[in-house]
């Protein structure tokens, strides 16, 4: 049995390693499919999900993992002269490529030399690639014929997990009645996580309180979350 995974954008002592993530039914379907690697059936992989989803954190496994190139708009004409095409790369929000004539020339020659040379590409995205507006339709028909996997949004329990790392990476003790307070009365999205623990975490010091209900319950209050 695999280890299990927590890969969220985590803001503080990030750790990419595999041991810290946690697979849940929100991203376990990504994470089966940069376990396949390198059998995706096409040169590209797209992993889309909402901002603070823990997309690139999973790139960041998955890097380390197969020592692969980072891919931007200031580097990505460099690949496609090089003899020694990197075998594995990465780009993350692929999503900024699109709409813009030589971003996607850019990534249509990227796309077609990591085939001829059978190597891949993880792309990273907030929505599926049948929303891109896409201006190229040589590029449109390659990434749509790409598998395309979604991370989704938390469920309780997830949730619940990701706020105690929160707490963790920013030094925090925090009882677990503070976290099962705030994770039943916030929006359940990672990025409503990330910043109830850094109010929190702001709050604590300024404060010089400890992390508690009635601390959580006056923020999450002045925030018009309770009443």
């Amino acid at each position: 049995m695999k280890p299990q995974q927590l890969p969220f954008d985590l803001g503080h002592r990030e750790a990419f390693e595999r041991d810290d993530l946690w697979v849940s039914q929100s991203n376990a379907d990504a994470v089966a499919w940069l376990d396949k690697y390198p059998d995706w059936n096409a040169p590209a992989l797209v992993v889309y999900g909402p901002p603070a989803s823990g997309k690139t954190h999973l790139a960041r496994v998955w890097q380390k993992q197969t020592d692969a190139l980072d891919v931007t708009p200031q580097n990505i004409n460099d690949l496609r002269g090089i003899n020694d095409f990197p075998q594995a790369t990465i780009i993350d929000d692929a999503e900024k490529f699109i709409g813009s004539n030589d971003g996607e020339t850019a990534l249509f020659h990227t796309y077609n030399r990591a085939k001829e040379e059978g190597a891949h590409i993880l792309l990273t995205a907030e929505h599926p690639p049948a929303l891109w507006r896409f201006t190229l339709p040589d590029l449109k028909s390659r990434i749509m014929a790409a598998p395309a996997v979604a991370i989704s949004e938390p469920d309780e329990q997830l949730m619940s997990i990701v706020l105690a790392k929160l707490f963790s990476d920013r030094q925090l003790s925090v009882p677990a009645e503070v976290i099962e307070f705030v994770v039943k009365r916030i929006e359940r999205s990672f990025a409503a996580l990330r910043a109830i623990a850094t109010e929190i975490d702001k709050q604590s010091l300024s404060q010089k309180r400890p992390v508690t209900v009635p601390l959580a319950r006056e923020i999450l209050q002045a925030q018009g979350v309770l009443i």
